[in-house]
């Protein structure tokens, strides 16, 4: 087993389906110590302090759960995302959606 394989994977984001995004955004800043790290009509990202939470339109992505995990970039091929970010989805045994992303295109701040 190699290094990589190691090493704990790390949740980076949580991904939750919202009716509309600045009023999810709204909500969850009225309601919590965080930040807006994105945000636009179709997502947003909310920044805590311990990991990231993405409001998302339904029909745009899945709920998922993102790990950032070494063993990505062996599970297929690649999406770019507009932050940078590059990803696979794949699903879990009871159909959850998981997002895996590369730790070298995961912003460390």
């Amino acid at each position: 087993m190699t290094e990589a394989h190691r090493q704990l994977d790390s949740l980076h984001h949580v991904a939750f389906t919202v009716r509309s995004v600045p009023d999810a955004v709204q909500w969850y800043q009225s309601r919590f110590h965080c930040e807006v790290a994105y945000e636009d009509e179709t997502w947003a990202l909310l920044r805590f302090s311990n990991s990231d939470l993405a409001l998302v339109r339904g029909g745009d992505h899945p709920p998922h759960i993102g790990i950032v995990s070494a063993t990505a970039l062996e599970v297929g091929p690649m999406t770019t995302h507009r932050d940078g970010t590059r990803s696979v989805y794949i699903t879990d045994p009871s159909g959850n959606a998981v997002e895996l992303l590369d730790p070298a295109s995961v912003r460390t701040v």
